[in-house]
C-alpha cells in the first residue's frame, strides 16, 4: 500500500505538489491522472525516493522507501522506459538488477519470457523501439515480484497486442492482490483497467473516487427510462428526493432513484421498459471538465486555429 500525507514538493517560490494525500490499496488498479505539469512525474519520484519531500510523507507498505532493506520486493516501478544503460543487453541488465536484491538467475528468465522478450534478451538495450524498451521496463519492476507495481505510461510506444497484454498484466497483478498505480494520458485505457481513481491539478488533489462514481457525476447522476407508459410511470417514482424530467413523450430522466429502484417499481406495476441507462459521460470527457482551469497551457479551439491560418 501507498499513503501520501500532506505531501508537498516545492522548487524555490513554485509548489508543485501541494499538501497531497491519497492512499493506493492492495487489491485495486489505482489510475493516477491529471494534465501536464499537474505534478505526477514528482509525487511518484518522491514515492520511491528519487525526490525528497519539502513537507508531509508518504510510505510504502508502512515505510518510507529508503528505509526498507530490500525495497525492489516492495514496489516495482517504471516511471522512465529508457532509464537503461543503452550498452546492456536486456538480460545483462536485469541481472545486474538482480544481483542487487539476491535474485535469481531463473527470475530474471522468467520476466523475461513474461513480457515476450526472449527473442531479443541478448540485444543491446540503446537499439531497442519505445516498445520493445516499455516492455523491458515493465520486467524490471517486476522482477522482484514487488506487493506495490508502480507505472509511468506502461503501454507509451506499444502496439495494440501490447496494449493489451498490459492491461491484462495489472488486472491479474491486482487479483492477486498487489496494490498497482498506473499514471497515464490515454484515458479511454484507464477507463478499461482503473478500479479507483486519483487525479490532482496543480499539485492539489481534485478527486478520489471510483471511475464509475465519477463518471456517473458528471454525467448528472441520472437514470434515462423509456416507456410507452412514461405519465404512469412519472407517478409511481415520484417523491420529495425525486427529480423527473422528460425529453419525449416516452422518455424519463429519473435523479434521486436508482435504475435497479426504477426497475423494480416498473415490474413490481407491470410497467413495461425498452430503456434504463443510468447517465455518465466517458472518463475523458469527466476529466476534461474537472482539469479544465488546472491545465498549464490552454489550446485554441479547432475553429480559431482554422481562422488564425
Amino acid at each position: 500500500m501507498i499513503e501520501a500525507r500532506e505531501l508537498t514538493k516545492r522548487y524555490g517560490d513554485k509548489t508543485v505538489v501541494d499538501h497531497l494525500s491519497f492512499t493506493v490499496k492492495p487489491g485495486e488498479v489505482t489510475g493516477f491522472l491529471g494534465p501536464n505539469g499537474a505534478g505526477k512525474s514528482t509525487t511518484m519520484r518522491m514515492i520511491i525516493g528519487l525526490d525528497s519531500p519539502t513537507g508531509g510523507s508518504v510510505t510504502v507498505n508502512g515505510r518510507s522507501y529508503a528505509k526498507h532493506a530490500a525495497p525492489l520486493h516492495e514496489i516495482g516501478s517504471l516511471l522512465e522506459a529508457k532509464s537503461v544503460h543503452p550498452g546492456r543487453t536486456a538480460f545483462n541488465h536485469l541481472m545486474a538488477l538482480a544481483h542487487t536484491h539476491g535474485i535469481s538467475r531463473r527470475r530474471v528468465d522468467e520476466v523475461i519470457e513474461l513480457a515476450g522478450l526472449t527473442s531479443v534478451a541478448g540485444k543491446r538495450a540503446g537499439a531497442f523501439s519505445l516498445g520493445m524498451g516499455q516492455r523491458l521496463g515493465i520486467a524490471s519492476a517486476l522482477l522482484a515480484d514487488p506487493a506495490i507495481v508502480m507505472l509511468d505510461e506502461p503501454v507509451n510506444g506499444l502496439d495494440p497486442e501490447g496494449v493489451l497484454w498490459v492491461r491484462n498484466l495489472l488486472r491479474s497483478l491486482a487479483d492477486e492482490g498487489r496494490a498497482v498505480m498506473l499514471s497515464s494520458h490515454l484515458m479511454s485505457e484507464t477507463a478499461l483497467i482503473a478500479d479507483h481513481l486519483v487525479i490532482i491539478g496543480r499539485g492539489r488533489l481534485l478527486a478520489d473516487t471510483t471511475v464509475d462514481d465519477f463518471t456517473r457525476e458528471a454525467g448528472g447522476g441520472g437514470v434515462k427510462v423509456a416507456t410507452t407508459e412514461a405519465v404512469r410511470l412519472r407517478s409511481l417514482l415520484a417523491g420529495p428526493d425525486v427529480t423527473i424530467s422528460s425529453s419525449s413523450a416516452e422518455e424519463l430522466v429519473v435523479s434521486g432513484r436508482s435504475a435497479r429502484e426504477i426497475g423494480a417499481v416498473a415490474a413490481e406495476h407491470g410497467v413495461a421498459l425498452y430503456e434504463l441507462t443510468p447517465q455518465s459521460v466517458s472518463l475523458e470527457e469527466a476529466f476534461m471538465a474537472l482539469t479544465h482551469d488546472a491545465v498549464e497551457y490552454q489550446s485554441a479551439p479547432a475553429d480559431t486555429a482554422r481562422k488564425a491560418a
